[in-house]
Order: C-alpha cells, then sequence, then structure tokens
C-alpha cells in the first residue's frame, strides 16, 4: 500500500489572488450583461453591487477561517469541525453538485462562443451541442484533467498566464464601449422599470450571483498556500473587489452601448436580441475587430474558469472524504506529486456527466448558484460556533464586528437563495431532505467516533428546520410560487427565518470543535501557528 503524501505550500500571494478573480471572472461576464439589462434595465447596475457586497461579506468570513484553519476542501469541512460528521455530508453533497457542475457549464461556454467561428460545434436554432461539439467539450475536460492530475504549481503557472488575458479583453471591451456611450439609454423607460423584483431577480437568475462565486477555490487549496494566514485574506478581499469594479463598469458599458432605437420596447427582452451580448453589440456597432478579441477571450476565459474548477472541485472531495462521510479512498494524497489523485479522476468524471443531462450555460445555472450561495452561506454559522467552541485557536486575521456581520451574511445568502426561485429551491433543497433521509436510514454505517449519533441530529435540528422553512417561503413568495406572500412580508419572513436560523445554529453546535488534525495538511500549519503565538508573546 502507498504512503500517504502531503500537501506541498507553493502557491504565492500572486497564484491565490489570479485563482479567486480567475475563478470569479469566468463565463458570468460573457453572457450576464444582458440577462440583467432584461430583468432589471439600467437598475441592474445596482445588482452587480449588493452581489458584490453579499460576496465580500461572506468572503470576510472566510478570510478568519481560511486564516485559522487552512485546509483543503475547508469549505465542506468547516461545519464537520464545528456541528459534526451529518452537517458535513449534507453540505458536502450539495457542494459537489455545485462545483463538479460548474466545470462543465464553463465548457459549454466555451463551445457556444467557438460556435461563432466553428458553426458545426452548435445545433442550428438553438444553444445544445453538436456530436462534434460534445466531443470538443470532452477534448478540453481532458486537458483539465491532465494539467491538474500531475502538479499543482504547472496549474497555477497555467491559470496565472489565463487570467491576465481574462482581465486585458474585459478591460478593452469597457474602454471602446463606454466611448460608444448613450446616456438617454439610463432614462428612456426609467432608471428601474421592473423596480425592486427585478433587481432581486437579476442577482439570483440574471446571473449575477453565478458571476461572482469564485471565493472557496482560495480556501480549497489553503493546504497548498505559502503563509496561509496572511495571503488568503488579503487574496479574498482583493479578488471581490476587483471584480465588482469591472463587473459594475461592464454592465454600464452594455447598457449605454446598446443602440437606443433597439429599446422601444423596454428593455424586457433585449437578451434575446444579444444572447451573447458583448460580441452581439460589437458587432451591431461594427467593431468587428473587437469582436475578434472577444470570441477568444470568450472561449479562454471559460477554460480558465473550468480549469480552476477542475482543481477545486478535487479538494472538495478530498474535504468530505476526511469528515468520514464519503469512501476513504477519496482522501488520498499522491506522494510525489502531492495532488489527491482519486479525487481529481471523480471530478473528472462527473464534469463529463453533467455535459449530458445539461447540455448548455443556462440550464443549470439557477440551480448552480443557490447550491453555491448555499455552501457559503454557513460558514459564519460555523464561524460563530468556533468563538464558542473553539475560544483557543489561533486567529491570525479576527474579523471584528462578527455579532453583526455574521447574521447580515447569512441573511443576505438566504435572500439570493429565496431569489433563486420555487422550481430551483424546491428541487435542490428537496434534494436535501432525501439525502438526510439517507443518512438516518444507514445510520449504523455513520462515523460516530468523535461525535455520537444522537450529539449529531442535536447539532443539525436546525438545518432541517431551515430548508423546511425556506422551501415553505418560496411556494408561497413571489418568485415562481403561488404569490400568496407579497412583499415585504415574504422578505420579512426570510429575514426571520434567517435569523432564528443563525442563532440556533451557532448555539447548538459541537460542545467542542473537532479537528482532523495531521500531519497530511497541517505540520507547516502548527509551526505558523506556534510563531504566530511567539511573535504576539514577544510584541506583549
Amino acid at each position: 500500500m502507498p504512503s500517504q503524501g502531503k500537501f506541498k505550500r507553493q502557491l504565492s500571494l500572486l497564484d491565490l489572488t489570479f485563482i479567486g478573480f480567475g475563478a470569479i471572472f469566468g463565463s458570468g461576464w460573457l453572457f450576464a450583461a444582458s440577462h440583467v439589462g432584461s430583468l432589471a434595465g439600467p437598475a441592474g447596475i445596482l445588482s452587480w453591487v449588493i452581489g458584490g457586497f453579499a460576496i465580500l461579506l461572506l468572503g470576510l468570513v472566510y478570510c478568519e477561517l481560511g486564516a485559522a484553519i487552512p485546509r483543503a476542501g475547508g469549505v465542506v469541512r468547516y461545519p464537520v469541525y464545528s456541528h459534526g460528521p451529518l452537517i458535513g455530508y449534507l453540505i458536502g453533497f450539495i457542494t459537489l453538485i455545485a462545483y463538479s457542475s460548474l466545470i462543465a457549464i464553463e465548457v459549454e461556454a466555451a463551445r457556444q462562443y467557438a460556435a461563432a467561428w466553428l458553426p458545426g460545434l452548435t445545433q442550428k436554432g438553438s444553444s445544445l451541442p453538436t456530436v462534434t461539439g460534445w466531443f470538443v467539450q470532452f477534448g478540453i475536460l481532458c486537458i483539465f484533467f491532465l494539467l491538474n492530475y500531475f502538479s499543482v504549481k504547472t496549474f497555477a503557472k497555467s491559470n496565472t498566464i489565463v487570467t491576465i488575458f481574462k482581465f486585458f479583453v474585459p478591460a478593452l471591451t469597457i474602454i471602446v464601449l463606454l466611448t460608444q456611450l448613450k446616456t438617454a439609454n439610463f432614462s428612456i423607460h426609467g432608471f428601474a422599470p421592473s423596480g425592486s423584483f427585478g433587481i432581486e431577480s437579476a442577482i439570483s437568475t440574471g446571473g449575477v450571483i453565478f458571476a461572482y462565486l469564485g471565493l472557496t477555490p482560495i480556501v480549497s487549496v489553503a493546504s497548498e498556500a505559502k503563509k496561509p494566514q496572511r495571503t488568503i485574506p488579503i487574496a479574498l478581499i482583493l479578488s471581490v473587489v476587483l471584480s465588482t469594479l469591472v463587473y459594475v463598469l461592464l454592465q454600464m458599458a452594455f447598457l449605454g452601448s446598446v443602440p437606443t432605437h433597439m429599446l422601444t420596447e423596454g428593455w424586457s427582452g433585449i437578451d434575446k436580441k444579444f444572447s451573447l451580448p458583448f460580441k452581439d453589440i460589437a458587432s451591431v456597432l461594427g467593431l468587428g475587430w473587437l469582436t475578434y478579441f472577444i470570441v477568444s477571450d470568450a472561449i479562454i476565459s471559460p477554460s480558465g474558469t473550468g480549469n480552476i474548477y477542475m482543481s477545486t472541485t478535487p479538494r472538495i472531495v478530498y474535504g468530505w472524504a476526511r469528515s468520514g462521510t464519503l469512501f476513504k479512498i477519496f482522501g488520498k494524497v499522491d506522494e510525489k506529486s502531492g495532488i489527491p489523485r482519486p479525487a481529481v479522476w471523480l471530478s473528472f468524471l462527473l464534469a463529463i456527466f453533467w455535459t449530458l443531462p445539461f447540455p448548455s450555460w443556462d440550464t443549470l445555472i439557477s440551480v448552480v448558484s443557490a447550491a453555491l450561495i448555499l455552501s457559503y452561506a454557513f460558514a459564519p454559522i460555523s464561524a460563530a460556533a468556533f468563538r464558542r467552541n473553539a475560544r483557543d485557536l489561533p486567529r491570525p486575521f479576527y474579523l471584528k464586528g462578527m455579532a453583526i456581520l455574521g447574521p447580515i451574511s447569512f441573511i443576505v445568502a438566504s435572500l439570493i437563495v429565496y431569489w433563486s426561485g420555487w422550481q430551483t429551491i424546491s428541487w435542490l433543497l428537496g434534494s436535501q431532505i432525501v439525502m438526510l433521509i439517507i443518512y438516518l436510514f444507514f445510520k449504523k454505517f455513520v462515523p460516530t467516533k468523535t461525535v455520537n449519533f444522537a450529539q449529531q441530529i442535536k447539532s443539525s435540528l436546525w438545518l432541517v428546520f431551515y430548508y423546511a422553512a425556506m422551501i415553505l417561503i418560496s411556494y408561497l413568495g413571489l418568485f415562481g410560487g403561488t404569490e400568496i406572500l407579497k412583499q415585504p412580508w415574504d422578505l420579512i419572513m426570510i429575514v426571520s427565518v434567517s435569523l432564528i436560523t443563525y442563532y440556533w445554529g451557532s448555539y447548538s453546535a459541537l460542545p467542542k470543535a473537532i479537528f482532523d488534525d495531521d500531519d497530511v495538511e497541517t505540520t507547516e500549519l502548527v509551526k505558523a501557528s506556534k510563531d504566530v503565538a511567539y511573535n504576539v508573546k514577544m510584541k506583549g
């Protein structure tokens, strides 16, 4: 039997920042602008600001968690440490669905844009792939697999090169389209033609929150980061601030450059006229040379993001396996390369699978967005729990104002999930309840060595309450529901349920946090923690 390998700390602050910005900046900018404009009009700019604010709040929480507990697949391991294996099992399942399908979605986005040059990749009159198109996607996935199978440094270097190009083309697009700005576009039908409903819908179903969801890749590779206590917080904040600025400018550029005569019937339906928004707008304006750059980036940009998620998804699989509720083989790390290779294989196979039942970019966007924001949402509850059951945990980055920022970030995340609509919530949260029933049915096989079964149930009841309440409110609400619950009562209900869940969840955590400290990941972490303690003592 081969000996267990260790993760290698090879990623610098620059690597981490490019991973974060590169993960956030994928296919979202290429598709979302016209969807946001159709739903919210010029007020879609506010959707990007709200989305950036929401992700920054959650990112600040991850700064504390990522710096204090740098673990591969941390997004699914923090709840295990704070609340036990059952919570980790549920969040691991929902996160694996979201991450592995994201690889497929990004590859599909690249194929859809590539069809502008190679029409044979996409069926006529639709966004579905031809047989040739599907095999092209498969070939790209194979390249991602090979890049991530052999060396984390190979992945990081390739990602940095791709991310530089990904930043150049949007910046060029912003500069050029702002020269075509028509100020009348921002008032011709009012700034917010669909009111708050349009702004809220754009965040979840227009692609805003999908576009922002790239923070956790930084946390997922924390075990391979140099000086993680310092580099992780800085990289997280830089990624969000930079992305928000670029997304807001892109939305302004799109809204302002649409020929005013094409808005006679309003903003609704603008996404049908500009299905590939920036490529189509460049064509309408006669900017053929810009179209060339945009299509090139539209192939490279999603591919770069897909490559990032082919790296981070195995860390999610690894983290889930380490919690004891997934097969142990996926918790193995190759000794020579420091890569969790069985987890890479599973991620690769799942990415291929998702291209079959969901063959286009917009097929899964609402589900993926809601799934990812849920995986983010529970971090504040774990962070609050650690303040109670892991008081001695070294916290190189200590988030001040957690008592306020924690519940606010959870409320914002819950609102985003609610805005994704009944169809998405019923499927997503319903599957979580089914997974809970399966866990209870096979209770004799679940890990109880560190946390007994009764304690696991006690520490998880808040999550069952949350899922059931969210399903009910969504069914009664305005976003695809029966519309019995009108505004602002639906929002008041979401806020109330979120606050109950947040405090219930943080107070029903394990009496003492349980960490899986071993030398696969923590040899350097222990040394770093001792160095921090020594420095604090010397300064004192």
